[in-house]
């Protein structure tokens, strides 16, 4: 808290209050006041100093992600759905025993305060009482104590007790006379912006928080790395920030009606364990199946396109990349969207364009000549007329061909000709997904094997990286039947992916070894943010080596003992014997030095040769965390937590941010250790 302000002189000089806004944030029905930051409070006052509460003026603030209606005095959260908060402007303070912090009075009753204040200041006349609308009472002894009263109890009512009617609360005015926290706020300027897919239930940490709060934390732990590692950067105007978004796809899945089904047919013991399971472990499921997996992916493309779009409204002057990133189950189903979008540069410039056909028309004819083989030749009309080339018609559901104005019995032999296709396709991969060739013959071949039948929806830009956090994709492309992805392939519009998991994660599998199936090599140590290994890891490598050298000098010496005492006791050879001997010892003496150092020699020469393929663009893709001190004690104790310790991982949301910014050619102000 910031020191008292001097006791005016009698008579002395009055200063306003200058004030800070606020917000009230509700959890578990407790309201918390919350600072705006400096530069929002300012904005926001500017705006209320220009009388523009008269015209509900709307102010963005923390970051652009809410908007603040000054008329209304409501905070509205921006790019997700939250209840929305009261704001308030606030100079008066007050804190009872039981209040942990200051809360401010209301604007009208401030003001009462401000004008008695005013007066007492300028007169000298201390001991003022003032009534709140509570009928409460608030007495200025003087500048340094104010004092709040509860009403004095009525003779029936017998619960307040004198101790608690006589208990006064403390009242402060201004901002600068409580202890609370102003946060600076965040730099304008975005540079690349990344949305972030949450994985299975509604909570996405060991709190129970949801997705907006997790990325909360991963926003803010972003900015810290910013100014810890980027300082030159920001400095020079390099580097603003990295704007992270939530996409909720949850929500929508659980309420298709599927929650009020499975209530009808859930046994009612072990309710909450059950309910749990339901809203939680079923998504898993639920995106296995491929009527739920056609909502999910319908859900989290259509709400990264919804986002994307607002936030160039937003910010019309962005120029940076888009990355995704995702989380658990998260990560796969972005890994499933990322090998099913187009790559190709003419559709992409045909789409931007919209009305040019001309690319097209060779694939329209080829619909042609479908629908004349299945004796359908009286539709082509309606087929050219909605553009429908092969690719479109393949992605035809029943729906999309009853809106065409196609009949039912025409529709039948389309969709069976569709899905004919498709199985053969299926049943081509799976006879010839070992082939040398299959980076030529069909680009994702081997890991579009086993996809849920969707109709994978198009994003509307070509992300720049796709981060996995405790990823389970090497294990559900296993299952699906791919038992090794080409090292040719990448993905079709994403040339960056980086794996990154916690070394007790139970969820997390790798990705190189699917591409190196025959080279064992362990997964990149992800740096410790602040610049070298964690203590107890150097310390165990330190003993591992210890008892390597050890094992290696006790089998030495054992060996020339054997060879001594096997050795025939012949007088003439006792020269060439001790010669033997030396040289053994000798020869043993040396392999404990040599063999320790060969390892790491080895390891050195061999990092740069490990070709991982192009999924990453030749670099490395699996990044393993240094797990925590106490975590080193039992694994099996963490295993939950190392799924979910993600999101306030500073490594994690440092590896993030040097993989961004080495794009535009901007790296951190020291390298790191072990890093790439």
């Amino acid at each position: 808290a910031a020191a008292e302000p001097p006791e005016p002189e009698p008579g002395g000089r009055y200063e306003a209050v200058v004030p800070h806004w606020f917000y009230c944030k509700v959890t578990d029905t407790r309201e918390r006041w919350v600072p705006f930051s400096a530069q929002d409070s300012e904005r926001l006052e500017e705006a209320h100093g220009a009388g523009k509460d008269q015209d509900d003026v709307v102010v963005p603030t923390s970051g652009g992600r809410y908007d603040v209606h000054l008329r209304t005095r409501q905070r509205v959260a921006v790019y997700w759905e939250e209840e929305v908060s009261e704001v308030r402007r606030c100079t008066w303070f007050y804190k009872g025993d039981k209040d942990n912090k200051y809360i401010p009075y209301s604007e009208s009753f401030s003001e009462e305060l401000e004008e008695a204040y005013m007066i007492a200041v300028t007169l000298d006349e201390w001991k003022k009482k003032l009534e709140s609308p509570n009928r409460e009472v608030i007495i200025l002894h003087n500048p340094k104590l104010m004092v709040h009263y509860h009403p004095v109890a009525s003779s029936d009512d017998w619960v307040s007790t004198p101790t608690e009617q006589g208990r006064p609360r403390t009242v402060k005015r201004g901002v600068e006379n409580i202890a609370v926290e102003i946060p600076s706020g965040e730099p304008l300027q975005i540079d690349h912006l990344v949305f972030v897919v949450h994985g299975i239930g509604p909570a996405c940490d060991i709190r129970f928080r949801s997705i907006v709060q997790c990325v909360n934390d991963f926003r803010n732990v972003s900015l810290s790395m910013l100014q810890a590692h980027f300082k030159k950067a920001q400095e020079q105007q390099q580097v603003g920030r990295v704007e992270f978004l939530p996409v909720n796809w949850h929500s929508s899945l659980h309420s298709t009606g599927v929650d009020v089904d499975l209530e009808r047919i859930t046994l009612p013991s072990i309710n909450r364990l059950r309910h749990f399971i339901n809203d939680t472990i079923l998504d898993v499921f639920f995106y296995n199946s491929s009527t739920y997996c056609q909502t999910i992916v319908d859900t989290v493309a259509s709400e990264m396109n919804r986002l994307h779009q607002l936030f160039l409204q937003r910010n019309p002057l962005f120029k940076g990349g888009v990355s995704i990133a995702g989380h658990s189950l998260g990560s796969l189903i972005l890994f499933d969207l990322l090998t099913n979008q187009k790559a190709d540069p003419e559709e992409d410039e045909h789409r931007a364009q919209g009305s040019r056909t001309t690319s097209s028309t060779g694939s329209i004819e080829e619909v042609k000549e479908i629908l004349k083989k299945l004796e359908l030749s009286e539709y082509c009309d309606a087929f050219e007329k909605e553009k429908m080339d092969r690719q479109a018609l393949f992605l035809c559901t029943e729906k999309n061909l009853k809106e065409m104005g196609i009949p039912l019995g025409p529709r039948m032999k389309i969709l069976h000709y569709i899905s004919s296709k498709a199985e053969i396709k299926v049943w081509s991969l799976s006879q010839h997904g070992n082939s040398p060739d299959d980076g030529r013959n069909c680009q994702y071949r081997d890991v579009g094997l086993g996809q849920v039948s969707a109709n994978y929806p198009q994003l509307n830009y070509k992300p720049t990286i796709f981060f996995a956090f405790g990823s389970p994709i090497g294990m559900f492309l296993t299952v699906r039947g791919v038992k090794r992805i080409d090292p040719k392939y990448s993905l079709p519009t994403c040339k960056g992916f980086f794996n990154i998991f916690h070394p007790f994660d139970p969820v997390a599998y790798r990705i190189e070894p699917m591409i190196v199936p025959d080279l064992e090599f362990e997964p990149m140590l992800l740096p410790h943010h602040k610049g070298r290994k964690r203590m107890h890891l150097e310390l165990k490598e330190g003993l591992t080596r210890m008892s390597v050298d050890l094992k290696n000098n006790l089998l030495g010496s054992l060996r020339v003992a054997w060879q001594s005492f096997t050795r025939a006791p012949v007088p003439a050879l006792e020269a060439g014997s001790t010669e033997a001997e030396a040289e053994a010892e000798a020869g043993t003496e040396k392999q404990p030095d040599t063999k320790p150092e060969e390892p790491p020699t080895a390891l050195k020469e061999e990092a740069p040769l490990i070709n991982v393929g192009r999924l990453n663009g030749g670099n490395r893709i699996d990044y393993v965390l240094q797990e925590k001190p106490i975590e080193s004690f039992n694994e099996y104790l963490f295993a939950l937590q190392g799924h979910l310790c993600y999101w306030e991982s500073e490594d994690t949301v440092l590896l993030v941010l040097k993989e961004i910014y080495q794009t535009k050619g901007i790296t951190l102000d020291q390298p790191l250790p072990g890093s790439q």
